[in-house]
Parts: C-alpha cells; sequence; structure tokens
C-alpha cells in the first residue's frame, strides 16, 4: 500500500477525519454540566461558547453574493415566484394593492424633431403627488395604435450631459457615435424608440430635473437620522414610522413606475398589449421591479444592475424585506418567460456570463422559452448605457414588439433638446410645492390610503374580515419571512441530564440544518408524576433564564411540572447562550454603512424580532415530530415573550393547540428606534398586535395585558364563530398574569 501524501485523496480525507474528531470532541465537552453553579447550571454549552449558528457572522449587505439556484421543476418555480412577488409587493408598499386614483394627466408643449416629436407630460400617481416627464412620439405619418416603451432613467437625471471634454474619448472607443446628441446618452435612446415607431415616455426618479417635490439630498443622500421626522404624529421618510409601515423612496419610486405604465397604457395611439420597458443603472433597478409586479409589458431589457453582485447602492434602490433570501437576478427572473435582455460591462455585472445567465438560461429552458433571454458580455466598457448598448436593446424590441426594422439598427443623430424644449414647468404649468411639510402631507397620504385598503383594520362585515384577515396574515407570514420548518430537518445534539428535585432536566442543541440555525434548549420531565404527553413551549424575552430567576426553577413552571406537562425553553437568537454577557441584545445588528439608513440592513437581513420567531418555529417543528410523541403542544408567551409567541402562532397554527400570550401592553408603534430589538418592518402597516393576535382565531387563546379584547379579535371570533368564553383578557382586575395564563393552560 502506497504512503498517503500532502496532496493525495487520501490525505485529504485523514485531515478531514481529524478536524471532525476535532469538532466532535469540543462539541461533546461543551454539553458537559455545571451542576451547583447558578444560573450556569442552566447553559448547554460551556462558558465562553455560542450555538454554531450561521447568524451569529456579520450581518449581509448590498455588497455581498446573490446566487440564483434554479428551482428542479415548473410547479416548484411557481411556488417560489408566488413568493417573491409576494414579497416584493409588501416592500414596496403595494399589497393590498393601493387604489389608483385619476392621472389627471396634462401634456403639453410640443417640440417638432425629424422624425419624432417631444411633449411635457406630468400626471398625478397620488393625488397632489406629480410625476413629470417626456413624452416621444414617432412623426412618421402612420396612423394607428402604436408599440409603447417605458423608460425609467436611473441616476443622473433623463438630462444626462457626459459633457463636451469627455466626448472625445467616448467616440474614440465606439461608446458614441455624434458629438452633440451623443452628449446625452438617456434621451437618445427615447429618440431612437421614437423613430422607430414606439411612444416612449421617460420619467424623472426622484429629485431629478422637474420631480421636486422630493428632494435630490432626501431622495438619493439622505444620511443622518432627522429627530423632527421621527414621531407618531407626523413622521417623514427614513424614520422608524416609515419603516413600520414600508412607506420608502424605493416604494414610492416603483409606484410612480406602476402609473407611468398606465399613463402610457391609457394614451389613444398606443397598443397596450405592446408595452416594454428598459432602463439603466437605478432604472435597470426599476425595470426589474416592475416586472416582478405588472404582467402588462411583453418585453423588458433591465441594464447594468441583473447581477448576483452589488445590488444598488442608493437608498432609492433599497427597502426593507425586499432581498432577503433573494437578489437581483432571481428577481428579473420574475418577468419569465417574458423577453428580457441585459448586458455584462466591467462593473458588478461583469461576472454575469458565468453567474447568473446561466441561471436565467436554464429557467427559460425549463420554461419552454429558450430564446427570450439574452445577456452580451462587453467587458470593454465600464457601467453604461451606451450607443453599443442600446443597439442591442434596439434589435431586441424590434424582434419581440415586431417592430419589423432590417438590422443592423443604427442610432440616428438629433438635434439636443433646450432647457426651455425640456423643461416641464413654466407660468401656465407652475410647478407643485415640496419640501418638509409636503413630505409629512405625503406620508400621512400614503398611511391613510394603506389604512383604507385594510379597512382601517376594523372591518364591518363578514366579507371584509375574511378578506382582511387573508390579507393581513399573508403579509404577516412575509414579514416573519419562515415557514414552519420540516421536523425531518430538526435534528437535537444530546447534551446533559439531570436530576431535580420533583423533575428532570435536560440540556440539549437542536439545529435546523436547512438554514445553519442552532440554538440551545432545556426541557423539563415531570419525575414525580407520570407524563401527561403534553408539551409547554415557554417563551421568555429574556430566553431560557426566564424559566430560572435566580437559578431555580419558576413556581409556575413548576406548577406545570406538578401537574404532569413537561415544559422547554430555549435561548431565541440574540438571547442567553447567544452572547457574551448572557443578557439579551436590545438593538439589532447592523450592516457597516455610514448612512443611517434601515433599508441598508432590513433589505437583506431579517430583524432580531423575526429570527427569534424563526427560533419558536424550530422548536414547535421539533417537539411535535418528536419521537415521544406529544399528544399537544402549548405555549406561554411571558416578560417580553408574548409578541414572539403570537407572531409564531400565526405560522403554526393549530400547531401550537392553546396559546397564552401576555402582550404586556406592547405595540409596535411606540418603538422610537428602527434598530430596536423589537422592530419588525411592515408591523404597524399590517395591524400591530391586534392583528397578531386575531390571526390566532380559530386556535384557543389567552391574552393578558391588554385593558380590553382587541376590536379585530372580537371581529376574527365572530368570523370563525368561536365562542369568546376562549379568549381572556386579564387586565380586568386579576393583576397576577402569569399564574392566570398557567391557570388557562391547565384547563386545557
Amino acid at each position: 500500500m502506497s504512503r498517503a501524501t500532502a496532496d493525495s485523496p487520501s490525505w485529504d480525507r485523514l485531515r478531514l477525519f481529524a478536524r471532525l474528531l476535532i469538532v466532535i470532541t469540543l462539541l461533546v465537552g461543551s454539553m458537559v454540566a455545571a451542576p451547583g453553579k447558578d444560573p450556569d447550571r442552566h447553559r448547554v454549552l460551556e462558558a465562553g461558547l455560542q450555538p454554531d449558528d450561521v447568524r451569529l457572522g456579520p450581518p449581509t449587505d448590498l455588497n455581498g453574493y446573490f446566487p440564483f439556484q434554479v428551482p428542479a421543476s415548473k410547479a416548484a418555480w411557481q411556488a417560489r415566484a408566488r413568493e417573491l412577488r409576494q414579497r416584493v409587493r409588501i416592500s414596496t408598499g403595494m399589497f393590498p394593492m393601493p387604489e389608483k386614483t385619476p392621472l389627471n394627466a396634462v401634456i403639453h408643449g410640443k417640440v417638432q424633431r425629424e422624425g419624432f416629436t417631444i411633449e411635457k407630460v406630468y400626471f398625478e400617481s397620488v393625488p397632489g403627488h406629480y410625476v413629470s416627464g417626456l413624452l416621444f412620439r414617432p412623426d412618421d405619418g402612420k396612423t394607428g395604435p402604436r408599440p409603447a416603451v417605458l423608460s425609467p432613467h436611473g441616476h443622473g437625471g433623463r438630462q444626462y450631459d457626459y459633457g463636451k471634454d469627455k466626448m472625445k474619448a467616448l467616440l474614440a472607443d465606439g461608446s458614441e457615435l455624434y458629438s452633440e446628441s451623443g452628449r446625452y446618452p438617456k434621451l437618445s435612446r427615447c429618440v431612437q424608440l421614437a423613430r422607430m415607431g414606439c411612444v416612449t415616455f421617460i420619467f424623472d426618479m426622484l429629485g431629478y430635473v422637474d420631480s421636486q417635490q422630493i428632494s435630490y439630498q432626501l431622495a438619493h443622500r439622505y444620511s443622518k437620522r432627522r429627530p423632527d421626522f421621527e414621531n407618531n404624529k407626523a413622521w417623514g421618510f427614513y424614520s422608524p414610522q416609515a419603516e413600520a409601515r414600508l412607506q420608502s423612496i424605493f416604494g414610492l419610486q416603483s409606484w410612480n413606475c406602476v402609473r407611468s405604465l398606465d399613463f402610457l397604457a391609457s394614451l389613444p395611439d398606443v397598443d397596450a398589449k405592446r408595452m416594454a420597458v428598459t432602463g439603466g443603472s437605478g432604472g435597470g433597478t426599476q425595470t426589474i421591479i416592475l416586472g416582478a409586479i405588472d404582467d402588462r409589458h411583453i418585453a423588458g431589457f433591465p441594464n447594468g444592475m441583473v447581477s448576483t453582485a452589488m445590488q444598488g447602492g442608493c437608498t432609492c434602490e433599497n427597502c426593507s424585506l425586499l432581498r432577503i433570501g433573494t437578489g437581483n437576478v432571481e428577481l428579473a427572473a420574475l418577468f419569465a418567460p417574458r423577453p428580457q435582455g441585459m448586458t455584462a460591462a466591467s462593473d458588478w455585472t461583469r461576472d454575469m456570463m458565468t453567474k447568473g445567465y446561466p441561471q436565467l438560461q436554464q429557467l427559460y429552458e425549463m420554461l419552454d422559452a429558450p430564446n427570450n433571454v439574452y445577456c452580451e458580455e462587453m467587458l470593454q466598457y465600464p457601467h453604461n448605457y451606451n450607443a453599443v448598448t442600446r443597439k442591442i436593446m434596439y434589435e431586441w424590441m424590434n424582434t419581440h414588439l415586431q417592430l419589423g426594422w432590417e438590422t443592423p439598427i443604427v442610432e440616428r443623430d438629433y438635434v439636443p433638446l433646450t432647457e426651455q424644449e425640456y423643461t416641464v414647468w413654466d407660468e401656465q404649468h407652475p410647478a407643485p410645492d415640496g419640501g418638509d411639510n409636503y413630505e409629512r402631507r405625503l406620508l400621512q397620504q400614503l398611511n391613510d390610503r394603506d389604512l383604507t385598503a385594510l379597512y382601517h383594520h376594523a372591518p364591518k362585515t363578514d366579507t371584509q374580515t375574511q378578506n382582511y384577515l387573508s390579507n393581513t396574515r399573508s403579509a404577516w407570514q412575509t414579514l416573519i419571512g419562515r415557514s414552519m420548518p420540516l421536523s425531518s430537518d430538526v435534528q437535537r445534539t444530546k447534551g446533559w441530564k439531570q436530576v431535580r428535585a420533583g423533575y428532570i432536566e435536560f440540556g440539549d442543541l437542536i439545529s435546523l440544518t436547512t438554514t445553519g440555525e442552532q440554538l440551545p434548549l432545556i426541557s423539563l420531565y415531570p419525575k414525580s408524576v407520570a407524563w401527561n404527553q403534553q408539551v409547554v413551549l415557554w417563551v421568555d424575552g429574556q430566553g431560557k433564564a426566564g424559566m430560572f430567576p435566580s437559578g431555580q426553577a419558576h413556581p409556575e413552571v413548576l406548577r406545570l411540572i406538578d401537574a404532569g406537562y413537561s415544559v422547554v425553553g430555549m435561548d431565541l437568537f440574540g438571547q442567553g447562550e447567544f452572547t457574551t454577557n448572557g443578557e439579551a441584545l436590545t438593538t439589532n445588528p447592523t450592516v457597516s454603512n455610514p448612512r443611517e439608513f434601515a433599508g441598508y440592513t432590513y433589505c437583506y437581513n431579517d430583524s432580531l424580532f423575526a429570527r427569534r420567531v424563526h427560533d419558536i418555529l424550530t422548536v414547535t417543528a421539533w417537539i411535535n415530530g418528536d419521537e415521544h410523541s406529544p399528544k399537544a403542544l402549548h405555549a406561554v408567551g411571558v416578560n417580553g415573550g408574548g409578541p414572539l409567541l403570537a407572531a409564531a402562532r400565526v405560522i403554526a397554527a393549530e400547531q401550537i393547540s392553546a396559546a397564552a400570550i401576555d402582550t404586556g401592553g406592547f405595540r409596535f408603534a411606540d418603538l422610537a428606534d428602527w434598530k430596536d430589538a423589537h422592530f419588525l418592518p411592515g408591523a404597524v402597516k399590517y395591524g400591530d398586535m391586534p392583528a397578531l393576535l386575531a390571526l390566532s382565531m380559530p386556535q384557543k387563546l389567552w391574552i393578558g395585558g391588554e385593558s380590553a379584547i382587541p376590536a379585530i379579535v372580537e371581529s376574527a371570533c365572530r368570523h370563525h364563530g368561536s365562542k369568546p368564553a376562549s379568549v381572556i383578557a386579564t387586565a380586568n382586575g386579576r393583576l397576577d398574569t402569569l399564574s392566570a395564563a398557567v391557570d388557562f393552560i391547565l384547563e386545557q
């Protein structure tokens, strides 16, 4: 037998085996109990060690890696696509879809050029908030409805000018073709598309050119928190109040994009069945998002932002919840099987030919449309939407909008617009007011709009109640971001066992293998009486330490054990053994970014609140799938754990037979900081704690910490036919809510 060398496969196996032995040794060592040491005797791991949990690593930021893994079947992709579209709608503020109020569009100031005309446009995406832009129409003598192209322009504005000094180099390397019109690349694509027969609309992103109700500085350069815009009566963008309602610059721009497509479709000379969308850079982001949520356009060309690398660095390209567990390539895939093209340049898209594009090709192949996706490598150019890229786009649109032009299509020169010709506002059409007070009014208007769509959280009829519960349940599923795990995916690593007075205590680790999450838990089994085959999950705001005040089992825990129940407590993420000092985290870990914007963290990462709910679901799956086959699992949420249990119950439903939830009067709306450990983006919009409690119905529910049963809970009871007695408010003279909660469990 030959000896294994340092480079041989055998040596690799030996090294791997040695590492495994070390890991196993450390793991077994970490299970050793430390009896007699309070409160350390209830640790699962040795002092100084933390669970082997991927979430303890640094949070994901916009510069992470966002691969797209194609599902194995059409059915699997359809399910994933439904989930993602819902995430996009919710994160951008479009679920339920807001009312589309009249556009009240104004078109004026026609300018004539060879082969096309330009007109100035403004309309109201919501009452009083104006979208401005330029409308390019063919002037070729033909009649009849035309195809149309919507063009979100991206950063730099629709009037972006390379500048005279740069043109010599751009002409030399072929990036642009004409010294004058080539200076304005965003308008050039609109001109050529109009000359090819397409009605084309380019609209202003917030803060650019004629869109000044929200300033450029606020929309794209926000950096420091603004205390004057952080209160529950009159708040602004980026505030905890706005994030709790999913109000964002990204969401408003996405809504403006939807309404711009509405505007195009409303024009008498547009064939609404032949519309397309193309934008570059930030406009590419908007093209991706519009393709994910709107099915009216039949072709797309999202340039410069379909990438597994950087996802968009501006505050206008990020919003809470959008890219958790996904990225721009997968979001672009939501347009499939409709035709979409793009390029890979010498920027964050440079690896698309090997990371991203092959997966899109695989998906389109699976959807029987292999020719409907295209990416061309252009690494000789930096981030761009230059004449070479535009030529690829023109030919893509020519094919899929059936324009009938011979190829190759060569862009033609034109006389650039003067400031007077491209400015929308004038004496007859004065610019609308903007500024700080406008911002506050706008966000209150958006809040009122969303409340109307959700019946102001007070549905009157049975149909309204059904719709409300369906919509809010769907929304909370996205806010929480986790379905029930399979019990087969949860593994237990046995730790230690200690015999105590009246019960046996076990310290174990459980791991959710599909996510790389692990948490320590304590299980208490009755010793003096027979186990009744029922388990109580103890959810405490301080983790499993809450079961052992001063190191001893809580009297109410002992009451459950003496009645034959087993009791399970755990450290949720950020509690107990997840920390270095044993105290629960009070703030969320945030990404390293000098700009104080919640979206840079919550666009890519679940909040602490959501992660703790995930852990409750993991433990629930493990208990219900345990080999000892418990007859029922109940849960108690106390000491700050009530809101977490209420959120978990939305997902777990009947898997938690009875839940006793002490809210402590908690409301997400009262949180003054989006970094707070209890913060959850969107929670206020979708009904806050009362909605969570209502969504527990028709399962058995006990409520503590409330001055009265919330009205929406009563509506849910009536809707489900539940007896009001199954819901008990405990602020009616009984102060010992924990004792009352345990009484409720003992009655089951």
